[in-house]
This record gives C-alpha cells, structure tokens and sequence, in this order.
C-alpha cells in the first residue's frame, strides 16, 4: 500500500488540471481535479479506497455513494470495509423501481454518505436532507479531496461531519 505522500502525488498528477472550469456550485475555479482520472485507474483507486476504510467511524451501518462519481468509491469501499452499500440517485428514477436510494436499506441505520471531491458540499446537503427524510440517520460524510473551500463549515450547520482523505493543501 501506498503511502499518504506518495498517493497523494499520484493523485495530482494523474487528476490536476489547470485552466477555466466551471464547477457544481456555480464557481469559476482555475484548477481541478478530474476525479474520473483517479476513478478509472484500478490500482490507484485500490489504493485510495484501502486508506478510506481506516476513515470510516466505527457506528457506521451503511455506506451511501452519491451519483455519479462515488458510485466506483462506495463500491470498493464496501468490498473492503465489509458494510453494506448503497447508491444514491440526484433524484428518484420515473421508472422502473422509482427509488432514489437503490441497494441496501437505509432507514434507521447510521448512514456515512461518500463523495469524491467536495468544493461547497452542496450535493451532500440536499442528499443527506431526502436521505434523513427517508429515516436515515447521516452525521457524517467523507470524501476523497476535500478543496477547502467552504464544504466543512457548511456542513457542520447541518450537523455533517466532513472527514476526507485529503484535503486541498495536502497537494501544494
């Protein structure tokens, strides 16, 4: 297994980019990180997840990736943490089983959420919001790359514990 050094460094230079984009939260940053290059790199995605599952606090009954881009995340995750998963839509399909949450159940169960890089957390808060509505209990979530641009605080309003792998200072 990778160190946190060496893994970081890979991350960077596999998934950093640099130029004008346009992120989830409206934003204009001039780097990013194409978390679909660390993703779809088997080994590097073994090694990031393997370091993930010491994060996972220890009352956690269920494992939530969020669409689209934890879905690999959770996956592993769940393989090596040996939780249960499960996968959660932006919003309930209008056919077929018409869920928003598809997998394991998650009502009264301790529900970690898991996203992949995390800038204003925005998505967390509306999915961790329907999941509580579904009778989850969500005091956490943990990502890969945390930006540090905001996500943490704002989550802790929501009373979301933000725990990642890295942060973004970890690759300066």
């Amino acid at each position: 297994m990778k160190n946190n050094i060496e893994l970081a460094k890979q991350i960077y230079e596999v998934s950093h980019l640099t130029g004008s984009f346009k992120l989830r939260s409206g934003q204009i940053a001039d780097e990013y990180f194409d978390k679909y290059q660390f993703e779809a790199d088997p080994v590097l995605l073994d090694s990031i997840v393997r370091q993930m599952v010491a994060l996972i606090p220890s009352s956690i009954d269920v494992l939530a990736g969020l669409e689209l881009g934890a879905i690999s995340i959770v996956t592993l995750l769940s393989h090596y943490s040996g939780l249960p998963a499960a996968f959660v839509r932006k919003e309930a399909k209008n056919y077929g089983t018409a869920r928003l949450v598809e997998g394991t159940q998650i009502n009264n169960r301790k529900v970690l959420i898991i996203e992949d890089v995390v800038t204003s957390g925005g998505q967390i808060t509306i999915s961790v919001s329907q999941l509580r509505q579904l009778g989850a209990q969500v005091d956490y979530a943990l990502c890969v790359i945390d930006r540090q641009e905001g996500a943490a605080d704002k989550l802790l309003t929501e009373g979301i514990t933000l725990l990642s792998l890295f942060k973004r200072s970890d690759f300066s």
